[in-house]
């Protein structure tokens, strides 16, 4: 759990300060620049989270898979937090705050379940066994 924070915090890092100078520098709007920023950081943590956190050993090209499905799914959740924060007046960093949390929570279990599930843990079959005798 610790690696998966340690990665995640430096990609919200990498999210929140690309959002802003997208937004604050180049002047990006926010539709825009907040998919940028999210899709950006997302690279970096995929690669980390598989050989840093959780060591995966599955196939790299179904876990992409997998990883790109919840990618898709994240990016418009987090889009309309942002956006529905900054159309509230709470301003599009507190939108960015409170979607990070709430994908932090989600992403963890689909990481380490699904995406990146290794192959430990799987029972043997017991026909395979030669039965010992006494």
């Amino acid at each position: 759990m610790a690696r998966f924070i340690i990665v995640g915090g430096i990609s919200f890092v990498i999210d929140l300060g690309l959002l802003m100078l997208l937004h604050e520098v180049f002047l990006v709007d926010l539709l825009i620049a907040t998919p940028i920023a999210f899709l950006t950081s997302l690279a970096f943590n995929y690669a980390l989270q598989r050989v840093f956190t959780f060591r995966a050993e599955n196939g790299r090209s179904v876990s992409f898979i997998k990883y790109c499905l919840l990618v898709a799914f994240n990016t418009f959740a987090v889009d309309v937090i942002v956006n529905f924060a900054d159309w509230l007046g709470a301003g599009y960093q507190i939108g960015k705050v409170i979607a990070t949390i709430l994908t932090t929570a989600w992403n963890f279990l689909l990481y380490k379940h699904w995406i990146f599930k290794s192959g430990a843990g799987k029972k043997v079959a017991v026909d395979n066994i030669p039965a010992q005798r006494p």
